[in-house]
Protein backbone atom coordinates (compact mmCIF):
# COMPACT_ATOMS: atom_id res chain seq x y z
CA UNK A 1 0.00 0.00 0.00
CA UNK A 2 1.74 3.20 -1.13
CA UNK A 3 1.56 6.39 0.87
CA UNK A 4 -0.87 8.91 -0.60
CA UNK A 5 -0.69 12.68 -0.89
CA UNK A 6 -3.71 14.77 -0.03
CA UNK A 7 -4.96 14.89 -3.62
CA UNK A 8 -5.30 11.09 -3.85
CA UNK A 9 -7.30 10.69 -0.64
CA UNK A 10 -11.12 10.29 -0.93
CA UNK A 11 -13.22 13.31 -0.03
CA UNK A 12 -14.80 11.72 3.07
CA UNK A 13 -11.35 10.98 4.54
CA UNK A 14 -10.09 14.48 3.75
CA UNK A 15 -13.15 15.86 5.49
CA UNK A 16 -12.25 13.95 8.67
CA UNK A 17 -8.72 15.34 8.40
CA UNK A 18 -9.99 18.91 7.97
CA UNK A 19 -12.27 18.56 10.99
CA UNK A 20 -9.35 17.15 13.00
CA UNK A 21 -7.16 20.15 12.11
CA UNK A 22 -9.98 22.49 13.07
CA UNK A 23 -10.28 20.72 16.44
CA UNK A 24 -6.53 21.15 17.01
CA UNK A 25 -6.83 24.88 16.35
CA UNK A 26 -9.54 25.01 19.04
CA UNK A 27 -7.25 23.00 21.39
CA UNK A 28 -9.84 20.21 21.48
CA UNK A 29 -7.09 17.59 21.29
CA UNK A 30 -9.14 14.55 22.35
CA UNK A 31 -11.63 15.10 19.54
CA UNK A 32 -8.83 15.86 17.09
CA UNK A 33 -7.08 12.55 17.89
CA UNK A 34 -10.36 10.68 17.41
CA UNK A 35 -10.98 12.27 13.99
CA UNK A 36 -7.41 11.78 12.75
CA UNK A 37 -7.42 8.15 13.90
CA UNK A 38 -10.65 7.60 11.95
CA UNK A 39 -9.05 9.11 8.85
CA UNK A 40 -6.05 6.79 9.20
CA UNK A 41 -8.25 3.73 9.67
CA UNK A 42 -9.81 4.55 6.30
CA UNK A 43 -6.49 5.47 4.62
CA UNK A 44 -3.40 4.15 6.47
CA UNK A 45 -1.19 5.73 3.80
CA UNK A 46 -2.55 9.26 4.38
CA UNK A 47 0.79 10.69 5.48
CA UNK A 48 -0.36 14.27 6.19
CA UNK A 49 -2.91 12.86 8.63
CA UNK A 50 -0.17 10.76 10.27
CA UNK A 51 2.01 13.84 10.76
CA UNK A 52 -0.93 15.81 12.15
CA UNK A 53 -1.81 12.99 14.55
CA UNK A 54 1.76 12.78 15.83
CA UNK A 55 1.87 16.51 16.54
CA UNK A 56 -1.54 16.38 18.22
CA UNK A 57 -0.47 13.47 20.43
CA UNK A 58 2.39 15.57 21.77
CA UNK A 59 0.16 18.59 22.37
CA UNK A 60 -2.38 16.41 24.16
CA UNK A 61 0.14 14.48 26.29
CA UNK A 62 0.67 16.98 29.11
CA UNK A 63 -1.64 16.52 32.06
CA UNK A 64 -2.97 13.16 30.90
CA UNK A 65 -2.90 9.83 32.66
CA UNK A 66 -0.35 8.80 35.28
CA UNK A 67 2.93 7.21 34.22
CA UNK A 68 1.84 3.93 35.82
CA UNK A 69 -1.40 3.92 33.83
CA UNK A 70 0.50 4.73 30.65
CA UNK A 71 2.94 1.88 31.27
CA UNK A 72 0.28 -0.70 32.05
CA UNK A 73 -1.85 0.33 29.09
CA UNK A 74 0.97 0.39 26.57
CA UNK A 75 2.57 -2.87 27.79
CA UNK A 76 -0.57 -4.90 27.15
CA UNK A 77 -1.40 -3.20 23.86
CA UNK A 78 2.13 -3.59 22.49
CA UNK A 79 2.02 -7.31 23.18
CA UNK A 80 -1.10 -7.47 21.03
CA UNK A 81 0.67 -5.32 18.46
CA UNK A 82 3.58 -7.75 18.14
CA UNK A 83 1.10 -10.57 17.47
CA UNK A 84 -0.73 -8.45 14.89
CA UNK A 85 2.54 -7.54 13.18
CA UNK A 86 2.94 -11.14 12.01
CA UNK A 87 -0.53 -11.36 10.48
CA UNK A 88 -1.86 -7.86 9.73
CA UNK A 89 0.65 -4.97 9.82
CA UNK A 90 -2.10 -2.35 9.42
CA UNK A 91 -3.72 -3.55 12.64
CA UNK A 92 -0.33 -3.36 14.34
CA UNK A 93 0.02 0.28 13.18
CA UNK A 94 -3.33 1.18 14.76
CA UNK A 95 -2.42 -0.59 18.01
CA UNK A 96 0.88 1.30 18.13
CA UNK A 97 -0.94 4.58 17.50
CA UNK A 98 -3.27 3.85 20.41
CA UNK A 99 -0.23 3.44 22.66
CA UNK A 100 1.21 6.70 21.34
CA UNK A 101 -2.05 8.47 22.16
CA UNK A 102 -1.18 7.80 25.80
CA UNK A 103 2.57 8.36 25.51
CA UNK A 104 3.82 9.95 22.26
CA UNK A 105 7.45 9.28 23.25
CA UNK A 106 6.99 5.54 23.80
CA UNK A 107 10.06 4.12 22.06
CA UNK A 108 8.74 0.55 21.92
CA UNK A 109 5.50 1.75 20.32
CA UNK A 110 7.45 3.75 17.73
CA UNK A 111 9.59 0.73 16.87
CA UNK A 112 6.50 -1.47 16.50
CA UNK A 113 4.88 1.16 14.31
CA UNK A 114 8.02 1.45 12.16
CA UNK A 115 8.25 -2.35 11.67
CA UNK A 116 4.57 -2.54 10.79
CA UNK A 117 4.80 0.43 8.42
CA UNK A 118 7.74 -1.12 6.56
CA UNK A 119 5.81 -4.40 6.29
CA UNK A 120 2.89 -2.41 4.86
CA UNK A 121 5.16 -0.54 2.39
CA UNK A 122 4.73 2.83 4.14
CA UNK A 123 8.37 4.01 4.43
CA UNK A 124 7.65 7.67 5.26
CA UNK A 125 5.41 6.56 8.11
CA UNK A 126 8.16 4.20 9.29
CA UNK A 127 10.76 6.98 9.16
CA UNK A 128 8.56 9.26 11.26
CA UNK A 129 8.70 6.74 14.12
CA UNK A 130 12.25 5.50 13.57
CA UNK A 131 13.60 9.02 14.11
CA UNK A 132 11.88 9.23 17.50
CA UNK A 133 12.93 5.72 18.56
CA UNK A 134 16.56 6.27 17.50
CA UNK A 135 16.72 9.57 19.36
CA UNK A 136 15.81 7.79 22.58
CA UNK A 137 18.05 4.74 21.91
CA UNK A 138 21.01 5.98 19.82
CA UNK A 139 23.23 3.06 20.85
CA UNK A 140 20.82 0.48 19.42
CA UNK A 141 22.64 -0.98 16.39
CA UNK A 142 19.54 -2.74 15.06
CA UNK A 143 17.58 0.50 15.18
CA UNK A 144 20.39 2.41 13.46
CA UNK A 145 20.39 -0.15 10.63
CA UNK A 146 16.63 0.21 10.18
CA UNK A 147 16.93 3.98 10.10
CA UNK A 148 19.78 3.89 7.57
CA UNK A 149 17.89 1.47 5.32
CA UNK A 150 14.73 3.56 5.43
CA UNK A 151 16.43 6.92 4.83
CA UNK A 152 18.37 5.40 1.93
CA UNK A 153 15.20 3.92 0.42
CA UNK A 154 13.57 7.36 0.59
CA UNK A 155 16.47 8.94 -1.29
CA UNK A 156 18.38 10.55 1.58
CA UNK A 157 21.56 8.65 0.77
CA UNK A 158 23.83 11.14 2.55
CA UNK A 159 22.08 10.54 5.89
CA UNK A 160 22.10 6.77 5.35
CA UNK A 161 25.80 6.86 4.47
CA UNK A 162 26.61 8.80 7.64
CA UNK A 163 24.66 6.31 9.78
CA UNK A 164 26.53 3.38 8.22
CA UNK A 165 29.90 5.12 8.61
CA UNK A 166 29.15 5.88 12.27
CA UNK A 167 28.41 2.18 12.81
CA UNK A 168 31.67 1.24 11.08
CA UNK A 169 33.63 3.65 13.28
CA UNK A 170 32.29 1.69 16.24
CA UNK A 171 33.07 -1.68 14.65
CA UNK A 172 35.15 -1.54 11.42
CA UNK A 173 34.84 -5.32 11.01
CA UNK A 174 31.05 -5.37 10.86
CA UNK A 175 30.53 -7.25 7.60
CA UNK A 176 26.82 -6.55 7.34
CA UNK A 177 27.28 -2.79 7.65
CA UNK A 178 30.18 -2.86 5.18
CA UNK A 179 28.03 -4.68 2.64
CA UNK A 180 25.11 -2.31 3.10
CA UNK A 181 27.37 0.72 2.70
CA UNK A 182 28.82 -0.70 -0.53
CA UNK A 183 25.31 -1.26 -1.90
CA UNK A 184 24.29 2.26 -0.93
CA UNK A 185 27.33 3.82 -2.61
CA UNK A 186 26.70 1.73 -5.73
CA UNK A 187 23.09 2.94 -5.80
CA UNK A 188 24.27 6.53 -5.43
CA UNK A 189 26.66 6.08 -8.36
CA UNK A 190 23.82 4.74 -10.52
CA UNK A 191 21.60 7.63 -9.51
CA UNK A 192 24.20 10.33 -10.08
CA UNK A 193 25.35 8.80 -13.35
CA UNK A 194 21.83 8.51 -14.77
CA UNK A 195 21.96 4.70 -15.03
CA UNK A 196 18.76 4.16 -13.03
CA UNK A 197 16.71 5.44 -15.95
CA UNK A 198 18.66 3.19 -18.28
CA UNK A 199 17.86 0.09 -16.20
CA UNK A 200 14.21 1.11 -16.06
CA UNK A 201 13.97 1.24 -19.83
CA UNK A 202 14.08 5.03 -20.05
CA UNK A 203 16.79 6.98 -21.83
CA UNK A 204 19.83 5.53 -23.55
CA UNK A 205 23.57 5.34 -23.21
CA UNK A 206 23.68 8.47 -25.35
CA UNK A 207 21.86 10.26 -22.56
CA UNK A 208 24.25 8.95 -19.93
CA UNK A 209 27.44 9.39 -21.92
CA UNK A 210 26.62 12.18 -24.33
CA UNK A 211 29.45 11.41 -26.71
CA UNK A 212 32.55 9.29 -27.04
CA UNK A 213 34.87 12.05 -25.79
CA UNK A 214 32.88 12.41 -22.53
CA UNK A 215 32.95 8.63 -22.08
CA UNK A 216 36.75 8.67 -22.31
CA UNK A 217 36.91 11.55 -19.81
CA UNK A 218 34.64 9.69 -17.38
CA UNK A 219 36.80 6.58 -17.58
CA UNK A 220 40.01 8.55 -17.07
CA UNK A 221 38.62 10.47 -14.08
CA UNK A 222 38.06 7.17 -12.24
CA UNK A 223 41.61 5.97 -12.78
CA UNK A 224 44.58 6.95 -10.69
CA UNK A 225 45.72 10.05 -12.55
CA UNK A 226 49.43 9.69 -13.07
CA UNK A 227 49.92 12.06 -15.96
CA UNK A 228 49.67 15.72 -14.96
CA UNK A 229 48.58 16.71 -18.48
CA UNK A 230 45.63 14.29 -18.31
CA UNK A 231 44.64 15.65 -14.91
CA UNK A 232 44.89 19.23 -16.20
CA UNK A 233 42.68 18.38 -19.21
CA UNK A 234 40.10 16.67 -17.03
CA UNK A 235 40.03 19.66 -14.71
CA UNK A 236 39.52 22.00 -17.66
CA UNK A 237 36.63 19.83 -18.93
CA UNK A 238 35.05 19.64 -15.47
CA UNK A 239 35.31 23.40 -14.97
CA UNK A 240 33.78 24.03 -18.39
CA UNK A 241 30.85 21.80 -17.46
CA UNK A 242 30.52 23.53 -14.08
CA UNK A 243 30.10 26.84 -15.92
CA UNK A 244 26.99 25.28 -17.49
CA UNK A 245 25.96 23.19 -14.45
CA UNK A 246 26.95 25.21 -11.38
CA UNK A 247 24.64 23.17 -9.11
CA UNK A 248 26.12 19.78 -10.06
CA UNK A 249 27.34 18.57 -6.66
CA UNK A 250 28.95 15.39 -8.01
CA UNK A 251 30.95 17.45 -10.51
CA UNK A 252 32.15 19.73 -7.71
CA UNK A 253 33.32 16.69 -5.71
CA UNK A 254 35.08 15.17 -8.71
CA UNK A 255 36.83 18.46 -9.54
CA UNK A 256 38.00 18.82 -5.95
CA UNK A 257 39.36 15.27 -6.08
CA UNK A 258 41.31 15.97 -9.28
CA UNK A 259 42.89 19.08 -7.76
CA UNK A 260 43.83 17.03 -4.69
CA UNK A 261 45.58 14.46 -6.90
CA UNK A 262 47.68 17.33 -8.27
CA UNK A 263 48.36 18.49 -4.69
CA UNK A 264 46.70 21.81 -5.45
CA UNK A 265 45.34 22.17 -1.94
CA UNK A 266 44.02 25.71 -2.38
CA UNK A 267 41.82 24.75 -5.35
CA UNK A 268 40.70 21.55 -3.62
CA UNK A 269 39.58 23.59 -0.63
CA UNK A 270 37.83 26.09 -2.90
CA UNK A 271 35.72 23.41 -4.60
CA UNK A 272 34.81 21.66 -1.36
CA UNK A 273 33.67 24.99 0.07
CA UNK A 274 31.63 25.60 -3.08
CA UNK A 275 30.06 22.18 -2.54
CA UNK A 276 29.00 23.18 0.99
CA UNK A 277 27.60 26.47 -0.29
CA UNK A 278 25.62 24.80 -3.09
CA UNK A 279 24.37 21.96 -0.86
CA UNK A 280 23.12 24.49 1.67
CA UNK A 281 23.95 22.23 4.62
CA UNK A 282 27.01 21.68 6.79
CA UNK A 283 27.63 18.16 5.50
CA UNK A 284 29.90 16.56 8.16
CA UNK A 285 31.53 14.30 5.55
CA UNK A 286 32.57 17.29 3.43
CA UNK A 287 33.76 19.13 6.54
CA UNK A 288 35.90 16.08 7.32
CA UNK A 289 37.20 16.14 3.74
CA UNK A 290 38.24 19.77 4.24
CA UNK A 291 40.06 18.69 7.39
CA UNK A 292 41.84 15.90 5.50
CA UNK A 293 42.93 18.34 2.79
CA UNK A 294 44.38 20.68 5.40
CA UNK A 295 46.31 17.83 7.02
CA UNK A 296 47.52 16.62 3.62
CA UNK A 297 48.90 20.12 2.98
CA UNK A 298 51.02 19.96 6.15
CA UNK A 299 52.16 16.38 5.38
CA UNK A 300 53.24 17.52 1.91
CA UNK A 301 55.13 20.43 3.46
CA UNK A 302 56.89 18.06 5.88
CA UNK A 303 57.93 15.68 3.09
CA UNK A 304 59.25 18.62 1.08
CA UNK A 305 61.77 19.52 3.78
CA UNK A 306 65.39 18.58 3.11
CA UNK A 307 66.40 16.11 5.86
CA UNK A 308 70.06 16.94 5.23
CA UNK A 309 69.58 20.65 5.91
CA UNK A 310 71.26 21.84 9.14
CA UNK A 311 68.04 23.46 10.34
CA UNK A 312 65.81 20.50 9.44
CA UNK A 313 64.77 19.75 13.04
CA UNK A 314 63.79 23.38 13.71
CA UNK A 315 61.82 23.68 10.45
CA UNK A 316 60.07 20.36 11.08
CA UNK A 317 59.07 21.46 14.58
CA UNK A 318 57.76 24.75 13.16
CA UNK A 319 55.58 22.95 10.55
CA UNK A 320 54.21 20.55 13.13
CA UNK A 321 53.46 23.42 15.50
CA UNK A 322 51.46 25.19 12.78
CA UNK A 323 49.71 21.90 11.95
CA UNK A 324 48.62 21.36 15.56
CA UNK A 325 47.36 24.95 15.85
CA UNK A 326 45.45 24.53 12.57
CA UNK A 327 43.92 21.22 13.72
CA UNK A 328 42.56 22.87 16.84
CA UNK A 329 41.19 25.83 14.88
CA UNK A 330 39.58 23.51 12.29
CA UNK A 331 37.91 21.23 14.81
CA UNK A 332 36.56 24.19 16.76
CA UNK A 333 35.11 25.57 13.53
CA UNK A 334 33.44 22.23 12.77
CA UNK A 335 32.12 22.04 16.32
CA UNK A 336 30.57 25.48 15.92
CA UNK A 337 28.94 24.46 12.63
CA UNK A 338 27.64 21.16 14.05
CA UNK A 339 27.32 21.74 17.82
CA UNK A 340 25.38 18.49 18.37
CA UNK A 341 27.84 16.26 16.47
CA UNK A 342 29.33 14.12 19.23
CA UNK A 343 31.94 12.64 16.90
CA UNK A 344 33.48 16.11 16.58
CA UNK A 345 33.40 16.40 20.39
CA UNK A 346 35.40 13.16 20.50
CA UNK A 347 38.01 14.54 18.09
CA UNK A 348 38.26 17.77 20.09
CA UNK A 349 38.63 15.86 23.36
CA UNK A 350 41.34 13.65 21.85
CA UNK A 351 43.21 16.72 20.61
CA UNK A 352 43.03 18.43 24.01
CA UNK A 353 44.31 15.24 25.67
CA UNK A 354 47.28 15.02 23.29
CA UNK A 355 48.17 18.64 24.11
CA UNK A 356 47.85 18.06 27.86
CA UNK A 357 44.80 20.32 28.26
CA UNK A 358 43.19 17.85 30.65
CA UNK A 359 40.27 19.96 31.86
CA UNK A 360 39.15 20.75 28.30
CA UNK A 361 39.67 17.10 27.30
CA UNK A 362 37.49 15.82 30.15
CA UNK A 363 34.69 18.28 29.32
CA UNK A 364 34.58 17.25 25.64
CA UNK A 365 34.99 13.49 26.23
CA UNK A 366 32.18 13.48 28.78
CA UNK A 367 29.92 14.74 25.97
CA UNK A 368 31.44 12.39 23.39
CA UNK A 369 30.74 9.26 25.47
CA UNK A 370 27.04 9.79 24.70
CA UNK A 371 27.79 8.99 21.05
CA UNK A 372 26.99 5.25 20.72
CA UNK A 373 29.53 4.88 17.92
CA UNK A 374 32.40 6.45 19.88
CA UNK A 375 31.26 5.62 23.40
CA UNK A 376 33.94 3.11 24.41
CA UNK A 377 36.91 4.99 22.84
CA UNK A 378 35.66 8.18 24.54
CA UNK A 379 35.40 6.39 27.89
CA UNK A 380 38.95 5.06 27.42
CA UNK A 381 40.38 8.53 26.72
CA UNK A 382 38.32 10.00 29.56
CA UNK A 383 39.84 7.46 31.94
CA UNK A 384 43.33 8.36 30.69
CA UNK A 385 42.61 12.05 31.32
CA UNK A 386 41.45 11.23 34.87
CA UNK A 387 44.59 9.14 35.46
CA UNK A 388 46.88 11.93 34.24
CA UNK A 389 45.18 14.24 36.73
CA UNK A 390 45.86 11.76 39.51
CA UNK A 391 42.17 10.76 39.78
CA UNK A 392 42.98 7.06 39.57
CA UNK A 393 39.78 5.88 41.29
CA UNK A 394 37.66 7.73 38.68
CA UNK A 395 39.86 6.34 35.90
CA UNK A 396 39.46 2.75 37.16
CA UNK A 397 35.69 3.16 37.50
CA UNK A 398 35.37 4.47 33.93
CA UNK A 399 37.53 1.66 32.48
CA UNK A 400 35.51 -1.00 34.31
CA UNK A 401 32.33 0.57 32.96
CA UNK A 402 33.73 0.42 29.42
CA UNK A 403 34.81 -3.22 29.80
CA UNK A 404 31.28 -4.20 30.84
CA UNK A 405 30.08 -2.93 27.46
CA UNK A 406 32.66 -4.89 25.45
CA UNK A 407 31.11 -8.13 24.11
CA UNK A 408 34.29 -9.30 22.33
CA UNK A 409 37.97 -9.45 23.23
CA UNK A 410 39.50 -7.34 20.46
CA UNK A 411 42.30 -4.74 20.33
CA UNK A 412 40.01 -2.19 21.96
CA UNK A 413 39.36 -4.57 24.87
CA UNK A 414 43.10 -5.24 25.19
CA UNK A 415 43.77 -1.51 25.47
CA UNK A 416 41.08 -1.14 28.16
CA UNK A 417 42.62 -4.00 30.18
CA UNK A 418 46.10 -2.52 29.69
CA UNK A 419 45.03 0.95 30.82
CA UNK A 420 43.23 -0.52 33.83
CA UNK A 421 46.30 -2.56 34.75
CA UNK A 422 48.42 0.60 34.66
CA UNK A 423 45.90 2.51 36.80
CA UNK A 424 45.75 -0.25 39.42
CA UNK A 425 49.55 -0.35 39.45
CA UNK A 426 49.66 3.39 40.18
CA UNK A 427 47.15 2.81 43.00
CA UNK A 428 49.41 0.12 44.54
CA UNK A 429 46.88 -2.64 43.80
CA UNK A 430 49.47 -4.91 42.19
CA UNK A 431 47.50 -8.17 42.27
CA UNK A 432 44.50 -6.60 40.53
CA UNK A 433 46.81 -4.86 38.10
CA UNK A 434 48.48 -8.12 37.15
CA UNK A 435 45.13 -9.88 36.58
CA UNK A 436 44.41 -7.47 33.72
CA UNK A 437 47.88 -7.88 32.22
CA UNK A 438 47.51 -11.67 32.45
CA UNK A 439 44.13 -11.48 30.70
CA UNK A 440 45.92 -9.94 27.72
CA UNK A 441 48.90 -12.34 28.06
CA UNK A 442 46.59 -15.36 27.66
CA UNK A 443 45.39 -14.07 24.27
CA UNK A 444 48.24 -11.97 22.85
CA UNK A 445 51.67 -12.35 24.40
CA UNK A 446 53.18 -9.77 22.01
CA UNK A 447 50.85 -6.93 23.03
CA UNK A 448 52.94 -3.91 24.12
CA UNK A 449 55.14 -4.81 27.12
CA UNK A 450 52.67 -7.30 28.62
CA UNK A 451 55.04 -10.26 28.31
CA UNK A 452 57.83 -8.44 30.18
CA UNK A 453 55.44 -7.34 32.92
CA UNK A 454 53.91 -10.77 33.47
CA UNK A 455 57.25 -12.61 33.27
CA UNK A 456 58.75 -10.19 35.80
CA UNK A 457 55.79 -10.77 38.12
CA UNK A 458 56.24 -14.57 38.06
CA UNK A 459 60.02 -14.24 38.41
CA UNK A 460 59.48 -12.19 41.55
CA UNK A 461 57.25 -14.98 42.88
CA UNK A 462 60.22 -17.38 42.60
Amino acid sequence: MPEKPMGQVPFATRELYDKGIAAVEKKNYDYAVTLLMQALRLEPGFYEAREALRATQHQRASGKRSLFAKFMGSASSLTRGQVALRTNPLDAILIAEEALNDDPNNSAAHELLADAAMAAALPKTALLSLEVAFKSRPSDRKLALKLAETTGALGNRARAEKLYRDLLRADPRDGEVNERLKNLLAARTLHEGGYEKLEGGEGSYRDVLRDKEEAVSLEQSHRLVKDDDVAARLIAEHEARLAREPDNLKLLRDTADLHLKRKDFDRTTEYLQRYLQQAGVNDPLVLEALRDVGLARFEHEERSLDPAAPDHAERLAEVRGRRNAWKLEDIRRRADLNPTDLHIRYELGELHLEAGRLGEAIAELQKAQNNPNRRIPAMNLLAQAFARRGMNDLAARKLLEALKEKPVFDDEAKDLHYQLGCVYEKMGRREESMEHFKTIYEQDVAYRDVMARVDAFYAAQG
